[in-house]
């Protein structure tokens, strides 16, 4: 065999981080061991795998059509050399949530997971709907956990859970006291929303798509915490899920507008790549999830484990 399993780890580990620094650091080897590994990777078979610009390395259409059989390869190396030690899920996954997933649910079900299974790490990313979809597809994500659709051709989809978006007000807001609140009156106010690309911004604009141009943005954020700190503080209201409005909502810190005949459903997804191999990790971190959530209809109804 013309190519050795610790070459295919460098060149993967160069391709998810674009520098050969950074991908030394990672593989804990020397840059220059790393970088003569790829050299001789790519000498062996007279192929070039990425393209050098000034100090980044980007991987190129030879390197992307191997990448994905790269990683399965060391993938169920990994697997073989779990179960030849006795442990039935060991090795690494890459695993990427949007903000509300990220914030108020993996973050649990990745501890639990590894409490469950401490042979195994997990690297876990947190971004928005827009670049969670792009890290899977470049084969950066082992599995993502996304808000809202999904149709890539190259993606496989599996439907988690039904999530509902809350309109919402600080308690003093002169909303807060009426029944029956129609659009008119929510275009009078002004809004503190996520930003562009997120899943939750993406269902706001669909249900109000014929009429975005009345919704006054005061303020857009990146993080579901600063929205709701920014509405406490009578920014404006705010539009985000019930789950990350679970404890405010309990005590009253914020309270739920009472919006007629606006319905602000979606539903939490899972995705991964069609060609990406799924792990033995992969599988049981996908049932644990599901398994938590079956007879369950909405995500705020999710009672997270104890982490001892």
């Amino acid at each position: 065999m013309r190519y050795t399993l610790r070459q295919l780890e460098i060149f993967v580990a160069i391709s998810r981080l674009e520098n050969v620094s950074k991908a030394a650091d990672f593989l804990c080897l020397s840059q220059s061991a790393t970088s003569t590994a790829l050299g001789e990777l790519e000498k062996q078979f007279g192929i070039k795998l990425f393209d050098r610009v000034g100090k980044s390395l980007c991987i190129n259409d030879a390197g992307k059509k191997l990448l994905p059989q790269a990683i399965e390869l060391i993938d169920r190396a990994n697997e073989i050399e779990s179960e030849l030690s006795g442990f039935a899920v060991s090795g690494d996954m890459h695993i990427g949530a949007t903000l509300t997933i990220g914030n108020y649910l993996t973050n649990i079900l990745v501890a639990k997971f590894l409490q469950d299974f401490p042979e195994s790490s997990i690297k876990l990313q947190v971004h928005n709907t827009k670049a969670i979809i792009k890290k899977v597809v470049n084969h950066e994500l082992d599995l993502g956990m996304i808000e809202g659709d999904c149709d890539h051709p190259n993606l496989k989809i599996k439907c988690w859970i039904a999530d509902e978006l809350v309109i919402f007000s600080a308690p003093e807001h002169p909303l807060s006291k009426m029944n029956n609140i129609s659009t008119d009156d929510l275009f009078e106010e002004s809004w503190v929303l996520r930003e562009k690309g997120s899943g939750t911004r993406e269902t706001f604009d669909h249900v109000f798509k014929k009429e975005q141009h009345r919704i006054k943005i005061k303020l857009e954020l990146e993080h579901t915490e600063a929205i709701k700190r920014a509405v406490e503080s009578s920014v404006g209201i705010g539009c985000i899920s019930r789950l990350a409005l679970k404890d405010e909502l309990k005590s009253g810190a914020l309270v739920e507008l009472d919006v007629k005949n606006i319905k602000l459903d979606r539903y939490f997804y899972f995705l991964w790549s069609k060609d990406k191999y799924q792990t033995n990790g992969v599988k049981q971190f996908l049932k644990m999830c599901t398994d938590m959530t079956t007879g369950l209809t909405k995500s705020d109804q999710i009672n997270l484990p104890l982490i001892i």
